[in-house]
């Protein structure tokens, strides 16, 4: 028995244990979820964030992105994803019955868009904090386009227990801090996500089309120099429609969400300390183009600073390393201090089939999918995250393309072998999943599994498949997005709400515009110095 399958056979005895004893059940589960508010005609919601739903900069679970029409959803951690999937569903209740006319456009890519001067950039007040806020959203409007950034996803945050970690990575050092050895597996973990992502971007991928207008600045520059080309290779499906034939997920791809500035700059990890080095060293990085439109633009603030990154935020990553901040707390600081305390899953498209954008399904597929990232063996190897950016890319544009194959450790694969693959090592986990009990009665891990196998079999019945066929029949991606987001409303506004939890709710909004005012009351200093001493706080890990 080689050292590599005595390793797998350990960690595996150790899961097989947490499994039995229960411990396998805990951990945390959270989900956060964008969505923009449109108008009835599905056009983009200019007006301000509902103060019906609270302060944008202090609710902790109603706030908004980067446009002030893009909502965002989080769900406190909860040990069982259904709890989660249940807290989303009673916040899209309360929000519906709040929007005043307006819907929540339930796909990834946004419908038709304004100009990009008038899409409207998230307001958090008058404090430093909320102005901060504010300024790191205008250099990304400047650095991307504010089109890029009303593009809505689903995160999903996991965590294993504490107590998993010591035994999972076989660390017996007593001189290693604990957090250490957590970080170890979690970036073990995240390695492996890196690898076997393209997997949830086939399975769960939602969005090979878009709306003309996401790209109307380029288009119109294109029609200028006479040239029929669309973006990206994209073809018409109609008048307004744009897609690729065999794409699952254009949110992911490179016409999507990304950073053209850091493309040769992958996030590292390789360890912790020297993914919290590549981050700061990026946001201390000088960038010439960033530089050329300065910080300042009529004595106004249009970005943070001129370097490759403004703030860690800003890095553009599937997966990221999270630890819950301590106020006024740096991300590389948190990180250094105590670890990874769970990681933020970021490749999701929204689901346009479901009222919430995810099922429970999805969820619990998820749990055995990220599992099975820590049991398996994650060599650090540069050429293979290399090949993991390729793969993802290749499924993101044209996944569904038969006899799609794609590179494994330097070796061409059918996709559909591969998947099967990979399906048979997260059956193993699903399993430990079901045995420890976490699903209660509800859909069980191996029942979201079996789903999975069924749709590797039957491509036409994938989300992005689906979706595309659908367009089709709507007439446009615009008339589908405002089909599904007329019905999902229709289908919260119907359903009673809870007399007690929207009394909480509308306290938790009264409250949290109490403590924006407390925290705008509290400022002693200028905004300048704020963001001066701000950026000061960045020290290189050693």
């Amino acid at each position: 028995m080689n050292k590599s399958t005595s390793d797998y056979l350990q960690r595996l005895a150790v899961l097989q244990d947490a499994a039995r004893s229960g411990l396998l059940a805990k951990g945390g589960r959270g989900i956060e979820k964008e969505s923009l508010r449109v108008r009835s005609d599905g056009s983009l919601a200019t007006s301000g964030h509902p103060a019906a739903l609270g302060a944008a900069l202090t609710h902790p679970e109603l706030t908004t992105d980067y446009s002030e029409a893009l909502l965002e959803f989080i769900t406190p951690p909860a040990a069982d994803p259904a709890a989660a999937l249940s807290r989303l569903r009673v916040l899209h209740g309360f929000v519906h019955r709040r929007l005043d006319g307006e819907y929540l456009w339930d796909l990834s890519m946004p419908g038709v868009l304004p100009r990009d001067t008038e899409i409207p950039i998230a307001d958090y007040g008058h404090s430093n904090q909320g102005r901060f806020k504010h300024v790191y959203r205008q250099g990304l409007a400047v650095r991307y386009g504010r089109a890029m950034q009303c593009i809505a996803g689903i995160h999903y945050n996991f965590s294993l227990p504490d107590a998993l970690w010591a035994p999972l990575v076989g660390q017996r050092d007593a001189d290693v801090p604990p957090h250490d050895t957590q970080s170890e597996g979690y970036i073990r973990l995240m390695r492996n996500y890196r690898r076997f992502s393209w997997l949830l971007l086939y399975l769960f991928g939602a969005s090979p089309t878009l709306d003309r207008s996401f790209f109307a600045e380029r288009l119109a520059k294109q029609a200028r120099a006479d040239s029929d080309a669309h973006p990206g290779g994209l073809a018409l499906l109609d008048d307004q429609t744009l897609y690729l034939p065999y794409a699952t997920s254009l949110r992911m791809s490179d016409l999507g969400y990304h950073n053209d500035a850091m493309r040769e700059r992958r996030p590292d990890f390789g360890s912790l300390p020297r993914y919290i080095r590549g981050l700061e060293e990026a946001i201390a990085a000088p960038y010439a183009p960033y530089a050329a439109i300065g910080t300042h633009q009529d004595g106004e603030w249009i970005q943070l600073n001129t370097n490759l990154l403004q703030i860690e935020n800003e890095l553009y990553a599937t997966v990221r390393p999270k630890r819950v901040n301590l106020p006024g707390e740096r991300v590389t600081h948190a990180l250094t201090r105590a670890g990874i305390q769970y990681v933020e899953i970021r490749c999701l498209d929204l689901n346009p089939f479901d009222a919430i954008g995810i099922d429970e399904t999805t969820a619990r597929f998820l749990d055995a999918f990220l599992l099975m990232c820590a049991l398996e063996d994650s060599p650090d190897d540069e050429a293979l995250q290399r090949e993991a950016d390729a793969n993802f890319l290749a499924v993101a544009r044209d996944g569904r393309r038969p006899g799609k194959q794609l590179q494994r450790t330097g070796e061409t694969i059918g996709l559909d072998a591969w998947a099967s693959a990979l399906l048979d090592q997260i059956g193993i986990t699903a399993g430990l999943l079901d045995e420890a009990g976490q699903h209660r009665g509800g859909v069980s891990h191996t029942d979201a599994l079996t789903r999975q196998r069924h749709l590797l079999n039957t491509p036409a019945e994938l989300p992005s498949a689906r979706v595309l066929e659908a367009v089709r029949a709507a007439g446009s991606y615009a008339a589908f997005g405002l089909q599904q987001s007329r019905a999902h409303a229709a289908t919260f506004t119907a359903a009673p709400l809870d007399p007690e939890c929207t009394a909480t709710l509308d306290a938790l909004a009264v409250s949290s515009f109490a403590e924006q005012r407390k925290i705008e009351a509290a400022d002693d200093i200028d905004f300048d110095t704020f963001v001066s001493r701000f950026g000061k706080t960045l020290s290189t890990t050693d």
